[in-house]
């Protein structure tokens, strides 16, 4: 009799459970949804740029790129930019072949024959005086850098940017609720879930002189930082219920 009560007691139970988790999903719930954004003056730049060379020898090749970027980290020095903050965002070696004859010849065609070289060393400055990027900039390219890849604005606290936007996103959802709540008649009973997302909007960079232009001189590129936008959206489930 024992055994059998037990089973009774083990049948009995989840079913039980089964029950109570139908219901509340059963109970009638109010969802709402709250943005936040905030508009932020970046903090930093990075720069990017580089140095393009060829040579008829992979040394002669390097030797010249070497020279050129080791102009560059000099007037990066004179304008107090850190070492630590002078980073190789790439660098490559390629070969330059021969072209082929534009006529085919008779026989298994020739291997390709290598006539130079193309080295190729491409560096990201991080720019925390943001009063400093045109000048980075002019003085790198004026040191024989010949690549400018642009540049792009960032924060340097991005978690602390978008806790603050995501705060005002809750608050905005728990004032939804409250409105609709008060509208309808209906109490809020509980919350049921919450789930939030957030994201950083870099501006796109605006320098308005071509790298022509910049290589002639004439002074440094205007350049203008806008601000960062910080996003965020925070949406609220609430069990509701009658007044």
């Amino acid at each position: 009799m024992v055994m059998v009560a037990l089973l009774m007691v083990l049948l009995v139970c989840p079913a039980a459970a089964n029950a109570h988790e139908e219901s509340d999903t059963e109970k009638p719930t109010l969802t709402v949804t709250g943005n936040g954004q905030l508009a932020l003056a970046p903090d930093t730049a990075f720069v990017t740029l580089g140095m393009e060379t060829a040579g008829k020898s992979l040394a002669e090749a390097q030797k010249q790129n070497h020279a050129v970027m080791q102009k560059v980290s000099e007037r990066l020095k004179e304008l107090q930019i850190d070492k630590e903050r002078i980073q190789t965002s790439s660098f490559t070696v390629s070969p330059h072949y021969k072209p082929p004859p534009k006529r085919p010849t008779d026989g298994p065609p020739a291997p390709p024959e290598i006539i130079g070289y193309v080295v190729s060393n491409n560096v990201t400055v991080e720019v925390r005086n943001l009063d400093k990027v045109s000048a980075v900039i002019e003085e790198s390219l004026a040191a024989g850098a010949n690549h400018f890849h642009g540049l792009h604005w960032s924060l340097r606290d991005e978690q602390q940017a978008k806790l603050g936007a995501l705060k005002q996103a809750a608050a905005k959802a728990r004032e939804k609720a409250a409105t609709l709540s008060e509208a309808l008649k209906v109490k809020l009973l509980r919350l049921f879930s919450a789930t939030e997302e957030s994201r950083v909007v870099h501006p796109m960079p605006k320098v308005s002189r071509s790298m022509m232009a910049m290589d002639g001189g004439g002074g440094e590129p205007p350049i203008f930082s806008g601000e960062i936008k910080v996003e965020a959206t925070v949406t609220l489930v609430y069990e509701i219920g009658q007044e």
